[in-house]
């Protein structure tokens, strides 16, 4: 169980500092897959730095199963089982799927488990144990390598920030149904920081950050129908239903 309590964040120079995060309180439980979703600026990604230890709060606690890990820096809190996927994955020229597998995994050689784990992100072995982490791997590609490490790692919490980032449509879908099935078959806590509807829809419950606050708890079948709702009242929404063509910016 990962607890955020009472959680503040302000970034920028001196005395031009901004607030970014305010006053947050949330409890992750174990086993669940979440989604923070909301506008760009609300403090989504911060969020998830400070959950890694990246960036340290001004105030309030961070919980680790009724630890306090607050003033644990990145390698302590990834010690504990807490890793971090970023928008644009790391290439390691160099080294291959089978050697970071191994370096994930903290030492295992088995080639069975390392099929295994490819095959759980949709990668054939065959094709890639032997790839090399470089500019050869699609985006696609990297990240769901990038995940089958930390499938490796057995972490007690997963976050990955803006997974679809720089992606096609296909390997978007190959890249959630590898979530939908590391959700089902590990015991990973998953924080996913997100405004695809796809995933949205796998979520257990959808955090909607705006302006530094949560500002709604709910579900992707709520959330949805909101979107849907949005939509459907805006003004091209409107125009579409009466068969206007107009050529101007839809606004809410």
């Amino acid at each position: 169980m990962l607890e955020i309590k009472d959680v503040s964040l302000s970034l920028g120079d001196d005395g031009n500092h901004v607030e970014i995060l305010k006053n947050i309180n949330f409890t992750f439980e174990n086993k669940n897959l979440y989604v923070i979703t909301g506008p760009n600026g609300g403090g989504k990604s911060s969020l998830a730095k400070v959950i890694m230890g990246i960036y340290k709060p001004e105030k309030g606690q961070i919980l680790l199963d009724n630890q306090d890990i607050t003033d644990f820096d990145i390698t302590e809190r990834a010690n504990l089982g807490i890793g971090y996927s970023f928008q644009q994955p790391p290439r390691f020229k160099g080294i291959k799927v089978r050697e970071l597998l191994r370096l994930a995994s903290g030492g295992f050689d088995d080639e069975t488990d390392m099929c295994r784990l490819l095959h759980n992100v949709g990668l054939c072995s065959r094709d890639y144990i032997d790839r090399e982490v470089d500019n050869s791997l699609s985006g696609g590609e990297l990240k769901r390598i990038e995940i089958a490490t930390i499938m490796a790692r057995g972490l007690k919490v997963a976050v990955f920030d803006e997974p679809e980032a720089g992606i096609d449509l296909w390997s978007f879908q190959k890249l959630s149904e590898t979530f939908k099935d590391l959700h089902e078959n590990y015991d990973t806590t998953i924080i996913i920081i997100s405004h695809q509807e796809r995933i949205l829809r796998l979520a257990d419950q959808i955090i909607l950050l705006a302006d530094g606050k949560i500002k709604e708890v709910t579900d992707g079948e709520k959330i949805m129908a909101d979107i849907a709702a949005n939509t459907r009242d805006c003004m091209c929404g409107q125009d579409c239903r009466k068969g206007v063509n107009r050529n101007v910016e839809c606004i809410g």
